[in-house]
């Protein structure tokens, strides 16, 4: 018996690292994934290994939101989890941000999360309820300096997760959010950052994996946390309590 059985779960950013472990994951314990991504070379092939529905995905689009939700909701009978894994990664201090890469960043990791939580809400209470998490970052929790947007986009995600928890708990819906730090993933080996210096100042002494922040997210679409929502789940390896 898995975890997630009969659970009707979408994926956002499923392709590769953390968003990846987690349609394994998810698919394992018995969840009906659909993996959505714009990395069709990527989450194509994944889909097909697995047996589950791989579906092309802008975040940023509100018909594309609209149009997948209907089609899920129309043919697996309902949607109980959302995971908003996909975002973007842009280096930038404050006064080497520029407005293009800003908004970039906005779009897909703010703006995207609202458009999931917004379309998946209605259905979602009309399936009974279920689960939104919402991965955030050590970002949305302290200082990201040298990731000025990055930093902007993951603590408006930290915020919106815990206002949607309060206006969804009566309709039987719970929003989290998940604040990794430092992760092996395919995101932040392309990001010129000092991987070395944050491991040694990190209580644990390592760096995690993505596995790590997948079972995070699987406790939290699970019924074993029936009586959580509106709360920060850290992932850091002790790192924000120093």
């Amino acid at each position: 018996m898995g975890r997630l059985d009969h659970k009707v779960c979408l994926i956002t950013g499923g392709a590769r690292g953390q968003g990846e472990e987690e349609v394994r994951l998810f698919q394992k314990q018995g969840a009906i994934v659909w993996l959505c991504d714009v990395l069709d070379d990527l989450g194509q092939p994944l889909a097909d290994e697995l047996g589950v529905q791989y579906r092309h995905l802008d975040v940023t689009d509100e018909a594309a939101w609209q149009n997948l939700v209907e089609e899920i909701v129309r043919t697996s009978g309902g949607i109980h989890g959302l995971v908003n894994n996909a975002a973007i990664f842009r280096v930038g201090r404050l006064k080497t941000t520029s407005v293009e890469d800003f908004q970039a960043v906005m779009r897909v990791n703010t703006l995207g999360v609202f458009l999931g939580m917004k379309t998946v809400a209605e259905p979602m209470t009309e399936s009974g309820g279920g689960s939104i998490v919402n991965i955030s970052s050590m970002a949305g929790l302290r200082a990201s300096v040298g990731s000025f947007a990055y930093g902007a986009s993951k603590w408006a995600v930290t915020g919106m997760s815990k206002t949607a928890a309060v206006e969804l708990a009566r309709k039987g819906i719970r929003v989290n959010s998940v604040h990794p730090g430092l992760i092996e993933t395919p995101m932040v080996e392309d990001v010129p950052i000092n991987k070395e210096g944050i491991i040694r100042r990190t209580p644990l002494g390592r760096i995690a994996q993505a596995e790590e922040v997948a079972r995070m997210a699987l406790f939290l679409t699970s019924d074993e946390s029936s009586y959580s929502t509106g709360s920060e789940f850290i992932i850091d390896g002790g790192l924000n309590a120093l």
